[in-house]
């Protein structure tokens, strides 16, 4: 690991859409974050059985599995991107269309623990990727879908993406089952 701090990056990082997610970072160790937030929607989920797992709490909303498959595919694209930015490429990336890419995805054919375990590897490769990055690194810039990123802007952007989906589940999802 390279001991270096992930600092918070500025609005010029990355496109005006991710502010959303940049905001629900709290100051810290971002790295720290990714670790602890992939054990806390585990553990959030833990409690779903396989037959609740096909649940979807509105009529063309995503299910459990499907919002799980999703953090998994969206983390691995974003990781990508900032693995080809941290290395100096200097094309433009193409986009995602996320509804797209669950819809061809058939998370409903595979177990809510798989998807979780699956999410926890790709969390794991995400984590030791940005733990190896120096500074300089981190800061390289890069263009995706016509956006412009660094490499730490993607590090704060997966985390505020899975804060996110994670409080939609238990929101929406979690207690809904939990009514009577």
């Amino acid at each position: 690991m390279s001991g270096v701090t992930i600092e918070r990056p500025a609005p010029s990082e990355y496109a005006p859409y991710y502010q959303q997610y940049i905001d629900q970072v709290p100051d810290g160790d971002v790295l720290d974050l990714l670790r602890r937030q992939v054990e806390e929607t585990a553990a959030l989920l833990a409690g779903v059985s396989e037959r609740d797992a096909g649940f979807r709490y509105a009529e063309g909303k995503w299910s459990f599995r499907d919002v799980v498959g999703h953090l998994a595919d969206v983390e691995r694209i974003f990781v990508y991107r900032a693995l080809c930015f941290a290395r100096g490429e200097r094309g433009m990336l193409p986009g995602f269309e996320e509804n797209d890419y669950v819809a061809h995805a058939k998370f409903a054919g595979r177990p809510l623990a798989g998807l979780v375990a699956e999410f926890r590897a790709v969390r794991a490769a995400t984590v030791a990727f940005f733990a190896g990055l120096d500074a300089e690194e981190l800061r390289r810039p890069g263009t995706a879908n016509r956006n412009p990123y660094t490499v730490r802007a993607v590090a704060y952007i997966v985390a505020g993406h899975e804060r996110h989906h994670a409080k939609i589940l238990a929101e929406r999802y979690v207690a809904a089952l939990k009514r009577p």
